[in-house]
């Protein structure tokens, strides 16, 4: 059946363009024409690609590697299609590896069953730097084995997308490589690595770098670190645009430094899409206070912000372009996994869009 939005402006995944109207059929995008007046008129507000986010430890009351781990995919990705992310990759934070394997066969079993909105798996650890463990337990922290690496590739083979996020310090420069040929997105992060070891995994084929600035060695102007390498490489780069885990001009200039590199992630966790105030990750209670997740310590432990929130808060709050707002959640983080028909509006790609407020509050989730 088919069906012709209107009436909004509509980004394309780079451009915002009026004047236009959507066609979609079969939960594909047919045509972009002049706006005549037929079909559904949205009213105002802004027509985009639904959100692809590439960190999502949990959501709608659970987080991945707790309990069931069938139930928590399905949950996860149900609430985030509520918040407007219709592509995402649920993560796994540092876990033990029965829970690691458990969680890998649930995603293989997703992907079969065509889960709505499950893109693959994002692995954060634990193959980490315990300097840099931030939330993560630093019982479960290791280097990457033999085992570990042999069951990273199997799993490449069986999910449409894995990401892993490492420490250079953690996997060796030949691991990296043999995981990137084999169709992995390697990101480093939670990591006190030198300029020069996170350029060597660079060139190994690490291809991304997980949450800018959070748990890695920071730029300074003698000691650039990862964050300093990752904005002058030439990786994506993902970032937790939220007003708490990076300021204002932390993230100005690192959008300054990587440019269209860089992408938005929620590092969203259980509370995500619910009303709870608490939950626990590795029998340690995290509390949500004030717009933060934290350890009894103070500790961040993954973020509480939306896609819309994240987009409000970098357009309102940074201060940036509501174009490059918009592609940092939509085409560049698709761009990132490799993903040529999510994340923008273009025939062929899928219908999958939001209709957003022009202050980016979430209106409606709109499929065909």
């Amino acid at each position: 059946m088919q069906q012709i939005w209107r009436g909004a402006r509509v980004f394309d995944g780079q451009r915002l363009q009026d004047g236009l109207a959507v066609v979609c059929e079969d939960g594909r995008i047919t045509a972009l024409l002049e706006d005549r007046g037929e079909g559904e008129d949205l009213g105002g507000g802004i027509l985009a690609p639904g959100f692809i986010d590439l960190q999502v430890n949990g959501g709608g009351g659970v987080l991945l590697g707790q309990g069931d781990p069938d139930l928590a995919l399905r949950l996860i990705c149900e609430a985030h299609e509520r918040l407007g992310t219709t592509g995402l990759l649920p993560t796994l934070i540092t876990a033990d590896p029965g829970t690691t394997e458990a969680v890998i066969a649930a995603g293989v079993r997703a992907a079969e069953a065509g889960l709505p909105g499950f893109l693959g798996l994002h692995l954060e650890g634990p193959h980490l730097d315990p300097r840099r463990q931030g939330a993560h337990d630093p019982a479960l922290i290791r280097p990457m084995t033999d085992a570990d690496f042999s069951n990273l590739l199997l799993a490449a083979r069986a999910l449409p997308r894995l990401m892993v996020t490492l420490a250079p310090e953690s996997a060796t420069a030949v691991q990296i490589a043999a995981l990137a040929g084999a169709g992995v997105l390697v990101s480093l992060g939670h990591s006190d690595c030198t300029e020069g070891e996170a350029r060597g995994a660079f060139a190994a084929g690490a291809g991304a770098v997980t949450h800018l600035y959070n748990a890695m060695s920071p730029l300074t102007h003698r000691a650039p670190g990862l964050a300093g390498a990752a904005m002058d490489a030439s990786v994506a780069v993902g970032i937790i645009p939220d007003g708490v885990h990076v300021a204002r001009t932390a993230f100005r200039v690192a959008l300054a430094g990587a440019g269209e590199r860089l992408f938005a992630v929620t590092d969203a966790m259980a509370v995500a899409g619910t009303e709870l105030t608490r939950f626990t990750l590795n029998d340690r209670e995290i509390h949500r206070r004030d717009g933060r997740l934290t350890l009894a310590d103070g500790t961040l432990a993954g973020a509480d912000v939306s896609m819309p929130e994240a987009l409000r808060w970098m357009v309102q709050e940074a201060g940036i372009a509501p174009e490059i707002a918009l592609a940092m959640t939509t085409s560049r983080p698709a761009k990132a996994l490799g993903l040529t028909d999510r994340g923008v509006i273009a025939p062929g790609a899928r219908a999958e869009l939001v209709h957003l407020a022009e202050d980016f509050s979430l209106n409606a989730v709109l499929t065909s």
